[in-house]
């Protein structure tokens, strides 16, 4: 059995570090570096940090911020936001960048996923699968951060990613993001078993029972917002992650 793993996930907006409810009305929670300081004290084994803004602004990656995270990490990183091409996703692996994710070029373009994977690996290439539901509650894959639809099944689109070269996938529910409602299981059931590549779940994780559930379906992994930069019901910031206890109980040491 594949490690589970709880992955924290970091949104940039400029230079700082925001958090989103439903992909809008970011709030500001830190300094990047300070935040990968204290995921470093705690031993998280992983991150995915989100340009939430490069899309939409058809502007490319922050080179040097990134580059001044990655090298303060003690673990590997996933990057996403405003990757259009090879030479973006040549400089971000230079830079130290472990795995690069793609969700509105991948939509643009999908051969350039097929391109990216023959040139730097499977395992670099992570395919992002944004879902919202519509009017009717019918599953929709959107991007540019959330404002654009896309008549896309979720699950077709998670395999042609796949077939087109990813080596991994992340799954996030546009509705329960920054929520703390809980990830949207229903959701994740519905796409339980669409491709035989690791699927990261995201999207409103509340406590250890939502992520032991996304677990119980096959999901090798959660990607964690809100309620690892929030405590309390006034959502003051505090960085935080999993106790040993709480990482023991999902079998994540």
């Amino acid at each position: 059995m594949l490690r589970r793993r709880v992955i924290p996930s970091l949104l940039l907006s400029g230079s700082g570090l925001v958090k989103t409810r439903k992909f809008r009305k970011p709030v500001y929670v830190g300094d990047p570096i300070n935040a990968v300081k204290i995921f470093n004290e705690k031993e998280v084994d992983e991150l995915f940090l989100i340009d939430i803004h490069a899309s939409r602004e058809r502007r490319g990656p922050n080179f040097a911020l990134v580059e001044s995270i990655v090298s303060e990490a003690f673990m590997p990183v996933a990057y996403s936001g405003g990757v259009r091409s090879y030479e973006d996703v040549r400089t971000l692996l230079r830079l130290g960048v472990e795995k690069v994710a793609l969700n509105t070029t991948a939509l643009d373009d999908l051969k350039l996923v097929r391109e990216l994977s023959n040139a730097f690996g499977v395992q670099c290439i992570v395919g992002v699968v944004d879902v919202k539901r519509d009017f009717f509650g019918r599953a929709k894959v959107w991007s540019h951060a959330g404002r654009t639809p896309h008549e896309t099944d979720p699950r077709r689109w998670m395999q042609a990613l796949v077939e087109a070269g990813a080596g991994e996938l992340l799954v996030q529910s546009v509705d329960r993001d920054g929520t703390l409602d809980g990830l949207d299981l229903d959701l994740l059931a519905s796409l339980k078993g669409a491709v035989n590549v690791p699927v990261v779940a995201a999207g409103g994780a509340r406590d250890e029972r939502d992520l032991k559930a996304a677990f119980d379906l096959g999901y090798g992994a959660v990607a964690v917002g809100a309620k690892f930069v929030f405590i309390g019901p006034h959502r003051a910031v505090l960085i935080s992650y999993l106790s040993d206890a709480e990482r023991l109980a999902l079998q994540l040491t």
